[in-house]
């Protein structure tokens, strides 16, 4: 059997990263099996359905490198597929025509939790004569369309998470809408189980992956399957992500989209790492950090998690550092002059940009960080609280007064560090004080903090472009 698993999002809302996960599980068991990656894009919902969320979604999958194998299937261009497979299950007696009111369904809701019972459809038009349709008509009605649930049915699959999983068809509550709006000689508008079995069937969908929140949809889409006499394909229902309260991951939790962590500094290669991890583990052999191509090499479901997976920004945090540090560092100037450039920042050349990041490099976190880590370049510095501290400390002044002098005299281009460390040497032996403080002291001077990268490195940069200077004479 050829693997042909498919993503099937909503343009309803931005890409989010439980989608995500989804989308890279089903491109992973793609990839293992030489199957292909397919997309679907579920646009029947006219009106939450918009084309920025579409290009979100599109532009999420890209930049993760979740590149699809044929073009995407649009939902709505299908409806009279769907409509056809109604018809169908009318014709067979496997659906019906159903005039309850929203009136009516409250009120039997209400009755029902009342008494203690779960809320359901008692199935009440089920069976009604051709003279009470008539009579519904006139009264102005309108009409859904259910699916007959046989009372009795087990509905039994192989998970190839969960195992063997059996569902029954008294819990489903009832016999279910498949589309709404209806009239007497139309169809109206198909709804989700049975637009979903039809597409698939259509795309010839070998796998459905998807969250474990779906168990209920599959159950009832298994009975559309066979009552449209089609196969039904394999399902795959993974663990939800959750927060650190153990609670479903939502858009309160941070971020709204897949694009958000992009624009947070967070790296793709960083990202499918850590999702992948997100509810599966891998070999003894295989280390966490890893790419696409190792992870899809061994992906298997045998090693998919049923419990939920809760998001640790811990971990995605050391995943996105160790990435960046793997990184080249015109690589990663590459990523960091747009950051720079927004802020109305300009490197004056190539060799010092790259002397620049190599300098941020090995503390970065996520790439934006190179904002914050670099801003002493471009903009003369505020004072933090341990900076201004520092410089009130007994000597600090006179150390300064020390190298601004010698700086005067014979200003340094930057080039040559040991030339900094004698500035520094010559300065302690002349004053009688320890290295330590003048180094803070200069620190504080020239960056705003006591904290941050190499102080000589840091210092050359600010040398070669004849900032140091101005900033020592600011604290003399």
């Amino acid at each position: 059997m050829k693997v042909r698993v498919r993503l099937a999002p909503s343009p309803t809302g931005y890409f989010h990263i439980g989608t995500a996960r989804t989308a890279l599980f089903n491109w992973l068991f793609a990839r293992k099996n030489n199957g292909l990656f397919l997309l679907r894009i579920e646009d029947t919902d006219k009106e939450r359905s918009k084309s920025e969320f579409t290009v979100d979604i599109l532009d999420g999958l890209k930049w993760l490198g979740l590149n699809w194998d044929e073009e995407p299937v649009i939902q709505s261009k299908r409806l009279e597929e769907h409509k056809k497979a109604i018809n169908k299950l009318l014709e067979s007696g496997l659906a019906y025509r159903c005039y309850t009111t929203e009136e009516e369904l409250d009120l039997l809701r209400e009755t029902q939790i009342k008494e203690g019972k779960a809320p359901h459809y008692d199935n009440r038009h089920r069976n009604l004569s051709r003279e009470q349709e008539k009579k519904f008509i006139h009264e102005g009605r309108t009409s859904v369309i259910r699916f007959k649930v046989e009372d009795q049915a087990t509905i039994i699959w192989d998970d190839m998470v969960r195992g063997r999983m059996e569902w029954n068809s008294k819990d489903l509550g009832g016999d279910f809408v498949i589309s709404r709006r209806a009239t007497s000689n139309k169809i109206g508008d198909p709804l989700y189980n049975l637009v979903v079995v039809v597409d698939d069937a259509a795309m010839q969908i070998s796998h459905i992956i998807r969250g474990e929140d779906h168990i209920a949809n599959t159950a009832k889409q298994i009975l559309l399957y066979k009552a449209l006499s089609i196969k039904p394909p394999i399902f795959a229902h993974t663990p939800l992500i959750l927060n650190a309260e153990g609670k479903k991951l939502s858009k309160r939790d941070g971020v709204t989209s897949i694009i958000d962590f992009k624009k947070m500094g967070y790296t793709a290669n960083a990202m499918t790492n850590y999702m992948t991890l997100l509810g599966w583990s891998p070999p003894e052999t295989m280390d966490e950090k890893f790419t696409l191509e190792e992870s899809s090499s061994v992906f298997n479901f045998e090693r998919v998690n049923k419990a939920g997976a809760k998001f640790d920004w811990d971990k995605l945090n050391w995943l996105n550092a160790q990435e960046i540090r793997n990184w080249s560092t015109s690589k990663l100037l590459d990523h960091l002059i747009p950051l720079w450039n927004k802020k109305g920042w300009e490197i004056p050349n190539q060799t010092l940009g790259l002397k620049l990041a190599e300098l941020i490099s090995p503390s970065l976190t996520i790439i934006n960080d190179g904002i914050e880590q670099c801003e002493f370049f471009f903009n003369d510095p505020s004072l933090k609280d341990d900076g201004s501290e520092q410089l009130e400390t007994e000597g600090a002044k006179e150390c300064l007064g020390s190298i601004l002098k010698i700086l005067e005299d014979k200003p340094w281009d930057g080039n040559d560090i040991s030339v900094a460390k004698e500035i520094i040497y010559n300065c302690s032996k002349s004053l009688g004080f320890k290295k330590g403080l003048i180094m803070k002291s200069l620190r504080a001077a020239l960056m705003g903090s006591t904290k941050g990268p190499d102080l000589l490195i840091s210092w050359g940069l600010l040398a070669s472009v004849g900032k140091d200077i101005n900033r020592l004479k600011k604290y003399i």
